[in-house]
């Protein structure tokens, strides 16, 4: 404790007292002192009470000397000078502290309240209107006047101090209080003419509002009209006034709904509307769409509907203006609205104003270009083009006016940067329409010479073949080809293209330029494509060459079971065979195939993949091999295929890190007994003993011996000579277990 560190704690079991915390505070609150409190006067004579309140004077007049500013010790001093009885004194007090502030509202209504407990009512009277002429903006002052002389029953002299208010142009709750007052006592044309005073000194809506209303309410109807109806002539038909007197409307439009006067209300909504812009009529769109859907037809109702959906269409493009999906949206609310007004058999003035406003939007659509020469702020833009186009051709027939749409988009796309092939399909689809055929082929001539690409000249193609012109299609495929050269879909529709029109020589003359090119996209696909077409055409012969030439260029373990599921595989008659057989005929025979020459393919396979040392694609010829034999072959095939599956064992190995990891490896039996024969031999009766443990087959004991007889022959690597006979019997006898153990691990495989 001496160093200032709090004392060390020896023992820190539990007291054998306990106090809890509500005894902590018992004890807190029963130790506290008593605050001091003034003794007891007690006054037992006059002459004790002149003393008493001499002395309390003297205080009071020392403490107003030292703070003569402060209003409170004025008051304290004028309420004790009341509370003795004394209000000549206590008023001296108000006046002289008048004096010192005039202008404090609190002084004046604690001067009122002292009379008025006092019950002198016309010192209250006299202060009240001494307050209010000084003090004219103070509205409490003048509520507690207007209190006094009604509690008075005094309603004419109520009436007097709310005229003199009134005269001060106070704020609406003084108007209000001086209407409850006629209210109260059944004034009602009084109260009528206050309203009319009000909105002669304050016209604005809410005010003309409330006036209405309560005409309604005294159930003078013309009355509430012709007020309504002053207001509106008061704010005239400029939008701004129409804007402010929204709630006049609103409320007008309301009360001829409360009279079940529909089409009146009707009226002055779309009056109002029709004065005021569609962003500055949310309110009024509202109140207008409620009321048709309670009272109006179904043709209003859509009108309501599609006014108020402008209105939010308008208020987001004022955010953003290149919000093209907001554009679309806008776009198909007035192709939609134009659609159903020429169902419901329309005007011809309401179907060309329809279609004025469609074409409004679009223009003001196409005219927000993307900044920037980036492609892909143009994408969902180009689009606003299209529509606009297609809506003038199909719903409008204004031709003239959709070909200037096309061509005014393609001159505005910067065409060196980036195009549109949707844009020029469709301009020259337009023109093939309209029976102007050469417009159609310039304009894509146009376009391939000016930006080429791949949707083009696919769409050009096409457009051309199904006006069958074939030596145009010919001539654009060759540009096609040109342009691209490593596309193997383009020579491989070019190659169709001769298929169809049954020109064989030119479909194998496209095939072998395709695949003699260096480069191509998808070469496979190519080769696919023209190993099906001799395939289809029946030319063995020709295919298997070109699985031959394949193979020398990939070796790919998929083209080598093509080829073998090929050889067997039957194919149809070669055309050139055909011509002998009888027309009628409706199917044509087909050539059975070799399966001998499938084995032979699957064997080479096998062979190449091994040199390789592909493994995993061995095991995938293999599998194709058994699927392929368990359908044409013998068990016996079957077997031998099964048995040139590989071993799954585990390998460890050290990484990159030093670390020793675990893998999978597949050991393929002719590979080891190739490489290391003793070892495949000891790895064969391991696994065999793996299994039968597995399976439950052998027990540990009858496994041992083969196991150790397998490592001893690794051990020595020769066996002795009195049992060269045993072994060879043992050998054969291991041979067939281990390719009973082969095929068994590969069944295991196929379980997982």
């Amino acid at each position: 404790m001496q160093d200032g560190r709090a004392p060390r704690i020896k023992n820190r079991a539990a007291a054998a007292i306990q106090v809890t915390a509500e005894q902590l505070l018992r004890d807190a609150q029963e130790r506290q002192e008593s605050q001091f409190r003034a003794p007891k006067q007690r006054v037992e004579d006059f002459e004790e009470l002149h003393e008493y309140r001499g002395r309390k004077r003297e205080e009071f007049e020392k403490r107003i000397r030292q703070t003569r500013g402060s209003i409170k010790e004025w008051l304290q001093y004028a309420n004790w000078e009341a509370s003795q009885g004394e209000y000549a004194r206590s008023r001296s007090v108000f006046e002289r502290a008048l004096d010192v502030d005039p202008r404090s509202v609190q002084l004046w209504l604690s001067y009122t309240e002292m009379e008025l407990k006092g019950r002198n009512v016309q010192h209250a009277r006299n202060l009240f209107d001494r307050a209010v002429t000084l003090l004219p903006r103070v509205d409490q002052l003048w509520y507690k006047y207007v209190y006094l002389e009604e509690l008075l029953q005094n309603v004419p002299g109520a009436r007097q101090v709310f005229e003199r208010w009134l005269q001060w142009e106070p704020e609406d709750k003084a108007w209000q209080a001086y209407i409850k007052l006629e209210l109260r006592y059944n004034e009602l044309d009084r109260a009528s003419s206050i309203y009319e005073r009000w909105v002669a000194v304050r016209p604005e809506p809410r005010v003309w509002v409330k006036w209405g209303k309560y005409e309604e309410e005294r159930i003078r109807l013309d009355k509430a009209r012709e007020v309504f109806q002053t207001a509106l002539e008061f704010f005239g038909d400029d939008e701004e006034q129409v804007e402010k007197a929204q709630a006049v409307f609103n409320a007008f439009a309301k009360m001829e709904t409360r009279l079940k006067e529909y089409e009146r209300a009707r009226v002055i909504y779309k009056f109002a509307l029709s004065k005021l812009p569609r962003s500055k009529s949310a309110a009024l769109y509202a109140a207008y769409t409620k009321f048709e859907k309670q009272h109006g037809t179904k043709s209003t109702l859509e009108s309501t509907v599609l006014g108020k959906r402008r209105i939010q269409y308008e208020d987001e493009l004022s955010h953003d203006g290149r919000n093209y999906d907001v554009w679309f949206d806008y776009a198909r609310l007035e192709e939609g609205a134009l659609k159903d007004l020429q169902e419901e058999g329309g005007t011809t003035e309401e179907e060309q104003a329809a279609t004025t406003r469609v074409r409004e939007v679009y223009e003001r659509a196409v005219a927000q270009v993307p900044p920037g020469t980036e492609k892909r702020h143009w994408r969902r833009y180009i689009f606003l083009w299209l529509n606009y186009a297609l809506f003038e051709e199909i719903e409008t027939k204004d031709y003239d006016r959709a070909r200037q749409i096309y061509q005014t988009a393609l001159k505005l796309v910067p065409h060196k940067q980036f195009t549109f092939a949707k844009l020029w399909l469709l301009y020259a689809h337009f023109e093939v329409r309209q029976l102007d055929l050469p417009a159609a082929r310039k304009a894509l001539g146009a376009a391939i010479g000016m930006c080429p690409k791949e949707a083009l000249f696919k769409g050009y193609i096409q457009l051309e073949f199904d006006l069958r012109e074939f030596d145009r299609v010919r001539t654009l495929y060759e540009k096609y080809i040109e342009f691209d050269h490593s596309n193997s879909a383009a020579w491989i529709k070019y190659a169709e293209l001769e298929t169809q029109l049954e020109d064989f020589s030119r479909t194998r003359a496209i095939f072998e330029l395709g695949v003699a090119q260096q480069q191509l996209s998808m070469p496979e696909l190519l080769w696919k494509a023209y190993i099906d077409f001799e395939t289809e055409e029946g030319e063995r012969e020709k295919a298997r060459s070109l699985y031959e030439r394949l193979l020398s260029l990939s070796g790919h373990v998929k083209v080598w079971i093509s080829y073998a599921l090929f050889e067997a595989t039957p194919l149809p008659m070669p055309r050139a065979d055909r011509e002998d057989l009888d027309e009628d005929a409706e199917e044509v025979p087909m050539v059975e195939g070799d399966v001998e020459l499938a084995r032979q393919v699957f064997d080479r396979a096998y062979k190449d993949l091994k040199n390789k040392g592909l493994k995993a694609e061995r095991v995938a010829l293999l599998e194709s091999w058994k699927a392929f034999e368990q359908t044409n072959g013998s068990p016996q095939n079957v077997d031998k295929v099964e048995k040139m599956f590989p071993i799954v064992s585990k390998k460890r190995k050290t990484d990159e890190t030093g670390q020793v990891v675990e893998d999978w490896d597949m050991v393929f039996a002719d590979d080891e007994r190739e490489s290391n024969p003793t070892t495949f031999k000891f790895l064969q009766n391991a696994h065999a003993w793996a299994q039968k443990a597995k399976m439950g087959g052998a027990s540990l004991s009858k496994a041992l011996p083969a196991l150790a007889s397998s490592r001893t022959t690794q051990e020595t690597g020769h066996d002795e000579p009195s049992n060269k006979t045993q072994s060879r019997g043992d050998d054969k006898n291991d041979g067939d277990d281990s390719a009973s153990d082969v095929a068994s691990s590969h069944g295991d495989e196929d379980e997982d």
